[in-house]
């Protein structure tokens, strides 16, 4: 390193040496802050290899000092965006919460698979601070959503800059049921899928579905016809308001027009878990309203699936792809699953028919769909 007040001198490698080998806590302490000062008034000039000398000398002393001295010293390292890696670990994986907190909040030194692991192993503290941090991704959010408490749950649901994957967002619907303000928070994010919004207001109480209604004024239309689509099914208005839905409705037409969409594009849709695209792909090739498979897709029942895939001459492979998507987060067994691919395989295109007629009635008007049954 050039410059006096940039050099580790002879006197304060000894220094170093002696307050590990034999001096006391305060002398450490001292060290460490003479060490820290000589660091962060270096400010962005120091190469990588000055960086790692850091890091090596910081990282002996923090072994070696309180809780109380690390926790300032973890302050002083998580805004600096060239702060010595080793040590910034180091201190977000301290078991003390007053050491970790402030690199995990805040330290852009912290990767993607540094926070996982933290998430993955450490406490619901760590975990919330953690959810804190202006951005996180899908796979961050992930164990979050699946590990943190309620506290957790509720703070990475109202980070505005959280990611979350199509499963993230299961478990934070999953985790609303029952809870109207993680439900509200879930609700007012721009960035929830259609299948999922719907999912979590078919599940939410009528409380957190007039507040959704109330409180989100520029999407005031587009909720309150969600809202009709879970009181009196789901209709063809929110299709509207959705890009996701015209995206894929664009995509999966162009592939029927051109004569190429089939059984394997739809089976595709479903192990992706694409719910707008195996919808429409079920509702083509079936010959039956989208309206229709909707609703069936987010019937608890299973009885409607198998009778549109039947109808499109699916295969059970097929069949079983469309059921887990169908699930979302509701766990399916394997004897549950076993069960309806038998249903499946006994059932007869021409009783699909009869059925699907018959459904279309009820859905119309209970009433004569009762008096037929009678």
């Amino acid at each position: 390193m050039n410059g006096t007040r940039r050099n580790m001198t002879p006197s304060l490698i000894e220094e170093l040496e002696r307050a590990l080998a034999a001096g006391t806590n305060a002398q450490r302490i001292t060290m460490l802050s003479r060490i820290t000062d000589l660091f962060v008034e270096g400010g962005g000039r120091y190469s990588e290899g000055q960086i790692n000398l850091f890091d090596e000398v910081m990282v002996k002393l923090v072994a070696a000092i309180e809780a109380k001295a690390r926790a300032k010293l973890s302050h002083r390292l998580a805004p600096m965006h060239n702060a010595p890696l080793g040590v910034i670990r180091m201190l977000a994986f301290d078991d003390d919460i007053e050491v970790a907190r402030p690199v995990l909040t805040i330290s852009e030194r912290l990767d993607e698979a540094d926070l996982v692991a933290n998430a993955s192993n450490k406490s619901q503290e760590h975990l919330a601070a953690i959810a804190e941090r202006k951005s996180l991704s899908e796979a961050i959010t992930e164990v979050l959503v699946a590990r943190g408490d309620r506290q957790v749950v509720h703070s990475v649901a109202k980070n505005a800059g959280a990611r979350f994957s199509d499963a993230g967002f299961r478990m934070l619907v999953k985790r609303s049921s029952g809870d109207d303000a993680l439900a509200m928070q879930v609700g007012a994010r721009r960035d929830v899928p259609r299948q999922h919004f719907l999912r979590l207001l078919q599940e939410a109480s009528s409380a957190v579905r007039d507040r959704l209604a109330a409180e989100n004024p520029d999407a005031g239309g587009t909720v309150e016809t969600v809202l009709s689509e879970v009181v009196g099914g789901i209709r063809s208005e929110t299709r509207k308001v959705s890009t996701d839905y015209a995206a894929a409705r664009g995509r999966v037409e162009a592939l029927h027009r051109a004569g190429r969409l089939g059984e394997s594009d739809v089976h595709g849709y479903a192990r992706e878990r694409k719910f707008e695209e195996t919808a429409i792909g079920l509702s083509l090739l079936c010959g039956v309203e989208i309206d229709v498979v909707e609703r069936a897709l987010f019937d608890p029942a299973h009885e409607m699936v198998l009778i549109f895939a039947k109808l499109a001459g699916f295969s059970s492979t097929s069949v079983k792809a469309i059921l887990l998507l169908k699930a979302g987060h509701r766990s399916m067994s394997a004897h549950d699953l076993e069960q309806a691919l038998t249903s499946y395989g006994r059932l007869q295109v021409e009783t699909a028919r009869r059925v699907l007629g018959f459904y279309r009635i009820r859905l119309k008007s209970p009433t004569v769909a009762a008096a037929l049954a009678g």
